[in-house]
């Protein structure tokens, strides 16, 4: 076992327009700028062992997003924790943001769904914790 390793620092993600991405990420997701380029922003949610969001315009913005060859469902490949799921899915759809399909599980409540930004990265929030988080 590594113990070089302690936890994920930052999450990369490209977008064509850093003044949009910058506008919907501070909006959407509440974080701040830590810092700012020409073409690039680090953003964070100002709380102690959490990733910041690095953005780095660029022409190449291949969508993250991967599809489960055995089920069919599309991922994100980051997922967002809100405490109020139901409240920021709706939230979103008042926007006009992008938004998939609400999925919970009845009978314990967790679940999340996906959201895209401008340039159609997939992202996804979530009401699930894990352990240490």
């Amino acid at each position: 076992m590594s113990s070089f390793i302690s936890h994920i620092a930052t999450v990369e993600i490209p977008v064509s327009n850093l003044q949009t991405s910058l506008s919907f990420y501070q909006e959407i997701l509440g974080v701040e700028i830590h810092f700012q380029g020409k073409q690039n922003a680090m953003l964070t949610f100002n709380k102690k062992g959490v990733p910041t969001i690095f953005l780095v315009e660029t022409a190449s913005t291949d969508n993250m997003s991967f599809q489960n060859s055995h089920t069919d469902v599309v991922h994100s490949i980051i997922d967002f924790y809100t405490h109020d799921l139901e409240g920021f899915y709706h939230w979103l759809q008042e926007k006009g943001i992008d938004v998939g399909s609400y999925n919970v599980n009845p009978d314990h409540g967790y679940g999340g769904f996906g959201f895209r930004d401008p340039d159609g990265n997939l992202l996804s929030a979530t009401n699930v914790l894990h352990p240490g988080q």
